[in-house]
Parts: structure tokens; sequence; C-alpha cells
């Protein structure tokens, strides 16, 4: 870039103003999470009521959730090629087609259960790279729209927690009213209208003037080692992607074995399992709220730090103790709050540390990457379980999830944590990272880069 042209992109006058791609992307995320949410309910019930059968309830959860995973860990370098919104809109696409396939073919007597196990895997296949893709346009449309990244990314994370509320109310009600094949039609059609919305308020999101552009000539395994080896050098963002996939972990153990379990021992019944989770739903949609507006201003180690801890660690103690139920939902609305400032902060760390260009390879890896011990999750309480009871279980669980945020949380590379802007220095290597990243650019003053 000639001196000139630094120039004039110094002097030339700021961009207009846009809340569109913002109010799409949130949109569209609330859409497709959503159906994400529904689907979680309806297609069990479904299974479960028409074959009667534990197992293949089972294996068409795992026939959905594992491709999911796969394939958005090697969509990376089709999503930077192609393009974050055309994957977006294909795979929503597809994902509705399939849908809208399994009743229809129920309701003509001709779905299988091998079929319905295609139609899921497909579902997974195109629903991964699709939502990986959807995160692309965060840092694009937060600057649109000249708010700060952590408001964006805040409420990016309080749309998912609502809609982690709302879907299964959702489902639970068409499914109670209607039948559980018309809440797949429901899922089908929420997909059918994120695709509708990322096709007509989003763009695909640009490099910043600072980012030097990627050779996009090399093949795709090429592609896809960098970004692996863009995640591997960079060690704030290892650090973190391996603290999420531990914990993630340790909380589908809890969620799917520990607190059915704990419901039922303690004699508060499953509707205590909707109140512990609609509770810790309901108070991390508002910290989340809280993030967007003042996340900005926070010292992000200290509160991600803290959020996780209180998040994580009370809810295993209490009910380890056998306090009672109204003291287990205090500590978990507690838990709730703090959790919620955990994903702002997350997001907008990795959109600061991943140049644009490398967005789309290195974010679904690092996410396929928090994934891959959810499946595991069950086992691993049912394991625990088995080997020393329900309390030693919540004892073990929450001693892990302990050590999996303190002990990483104390290396120096969470000092990175800090906010980043354009005017960084001279730097050509990440301070924080063993892989090299674009050059900034510095022969002429440039805009200092915003906040997002």
């Amino acid at each position: 870039m000639t001196t000139e042209k630094i120039t004039a992109l110094a002097t030339a006058p700021p961009a207009r103003r846009s809340r569109r791609g913002l109010i799409g992307m949130l949109a569209a995320n609330a859409a497709s999470l959503s159906a994400n949410r529904v689907l979680s309910i309806a297609l069990p019930w479904f299974v479960l009521t028409t074959t009667g059968s534990i197992a293949k309830t089972g294996l068409v959860a795992f026939c959905q959730i594992v491709p999911y995973v796969i394939s958005q860990a090697l969509s990376g370098p089709l999503i930077d090629r192609i393009g974050p919104k055309r994957i977006s809109v294909v795979g929503d696409l597809v994902s509705a087609i399939a849908m809208a396939f399994a009743p229809l073919l129920y309701l003509g007597g001709g779905l299988s259960f091998g079929t319905l196990l295609a139609l899921m895997a497909v579902v997974g296949i195109a629903d991964g790279p699709a939502n990986g893709a959807k995160g692309l346009f965060v840092p694009s449309a937060t600057r649109a729209a000249q708010v700060s990244l952590e408001r964006g990314t805040g409420l990016s994370a309080a749309v998912e927690r609502t809609a982690t509320t709302v879907g299964p109310a959702v489902a639970g009600v068409v499914v109670a009213s209607c039948g559980s094949v018309y809440a797949l039609w429901v899922t089908a059609a929420l997909f059918a209208l994120s695709a509708l919305i990322v096709s007509t308020t989003l763009a695909n999101p640009v490099p910043e003037p600072h980012e030097r552009p990627v050779d996009e000539t090399t093949g795709y395994l090429a592609q896809l080692r960098e970004g692996a080896d863009f995640l591997r050098g960079a060690r704030l963002l290892r650090a973190i992607v391996g603290m999420l996939a531990v914990t993630n972990l340790l909380d589908q153990a809890f969620m799917s074995v520990l607190l059915p379990l704990w419901a039922k021992e303690s004699g508060h019944g499953p509707e205590a399992i909707g109140l512990v989770v609609s509770v810790f739903a309901a108070t991390s949609i508002v910290a989340a709220l809280v993030a967007a507006a003042v996340a900005e201003r926070l010292p992000r180690r200290t509160v991600y730090l803290v959020g996780f801890v209180i998040g994580g660690i009370p809810r295993f103690v209490a009910m380890a103790v056998g306090v009672p139920l109204w003291a287990v939902l205090v500590v978990l609305a507690v838990g709730g709050f703090g959790s919620g400032f955990v994903n702002p902060i997350i997001g907008a760390v990795t959109y600061e540390l991943i140049p644009t260009p490398l967005l789309g390879r290195v974010k679904t890896l690092a996410q396929a990457v928090t994934w891959a011990g959810i499946p595991f999750g069950g086992l691993l309480g049912a394991g625990l379980v088995t080997v020393s009871g329900l309390t030693g279980a919540l004892w073990i669980v929450g001693g892990l999830y302990l050590v999996a945020i303190v002990v990483p949380g104390m290396g120096n590379e969470w000092t990175g944590m800090r906010k980043r802007t354009a005017r960084s220095g001279p730097l050509d290597r990440d301070p924080i990272a063993e892989t090299p990243v674009p050059e900034r650019i510095t022969e002429e003053p440039v805009p200092e880069k915003s906040s997002v």
C-alpha cells in the first residue's frame, strides 16, 4: 500500500453508521439457534414415541452432533474462500429441506429409522458450517453499527441464551398441543427463516486496512493446516480453547447425568431440573445484556476468570452438601449472572486475535475443538457416579472444573486479553503467539482502530 493511499485512508470521512448488519446477524442467529433448541426437544420425543427405544433415541442424537462437529472443523477454508454468507445460506437451506422431509415422509408412511438417521446426519453436516459462518459476521456488523466489539458479542450471547431458554419452551408447547412431528416442521421453518435473513441483510466481511491478505491459491489441506498452525501458535487462543473444551465436557456430564440424578435422589423431581436450567439461563441473559453495555470498560481477565469460577463451581458444592432447593436456585442464579459475562469476553478476544482473512479456518476449528468432548460428557458422568456415587461425582467434577479454570488462567499469556488496536506498533509477530500474523501498516499515521 502506497503512502498516498494510506494518507487518503487517514483523511477519509468516517463510514456512515448502519445497524442493518448487526440486526440481521442477531436475527439470523436467533432463528437458527432456536431451530436447534426446538430440535433438541422435538427429535428425541419423536423417536421415543414412534419407536419406544431409548437406544434409538440416543443414536439419532449422536448421528446429528458428530457430523456437526466434524463438518464445522473442516469447513473453515471453504468459508474463507467462498464467503460466510453463501455457506450460511446454503447450510440453512439444506437443513430446512432435510428437516421438512422427515415429517413429510413420516406422514406418508415412508420414514424408516435408517432414513431418519441419514436426514439427521445431513442436518448436522450442513448446520455445523452454517453456524460457524454466522459467527464471522460479528466484527464487520459491529464496525458498521459503530459499537464496541464487546457490545456485539454481548448481544450475540444474549440471543444464544434466550434461544436456549425459549426454544425448548416453544418445542414443549408445540409437542404437547400438536405432536412432535409438527415441531419438526417448526424447525424446518426456522432454518429457512435464518437463510432468508442472511441472504437479505448481511454481506461478506472484508479484511481491515492493517491486515495483509493471505494467499488463497493454496489447496484446501494447506489452508486447513494454516488454520491449525495459527491456533496452535496463538498461546492465549489455545489456552481459551483448551479451557472451554474441558469445561464443556464437564458441563455435559452435569446436564446429562448429575443434574437429573440429583433431582431424583433429592426427591425434588423432574420439575427441579426445569427450575435449575431456567433460573441459570434467565440470569445469564441479564448478565449478557449488562456485558453488552459495560464490558468494554471492565478488566477482561479478571471478569472472565471470576465469571467462570462463579458460574461453574458453586453449583457442584451446593448439590453435593445437600442444601435446600431454594438455596440451590440462589446459587444457580448467581452462577448464571457470572457466566453471562464469559462469552462476550471470549468472543471479543477471539475476533481480535484472529486476522479477518483467517477467521473462518481458525474460528470454526477452535469451536469444533471446544465441542469435541460434549458427546462423551454423559459417559464421563455415568462412570464417575458408578465409581464414587452422586456426591463423590459432584465433588470430582467440581474439582476438575476448578483446576481447568485456575491452572491455565494463571499463565502469562492471559495478560494478552487486553484490547488491541490497529496502531499497535511495528510488530511482525503477535506478542502472545508463536505464529506470524499479518503486519501492521506503520509508514504513516492511520485512523486508530475502534474497540471492534
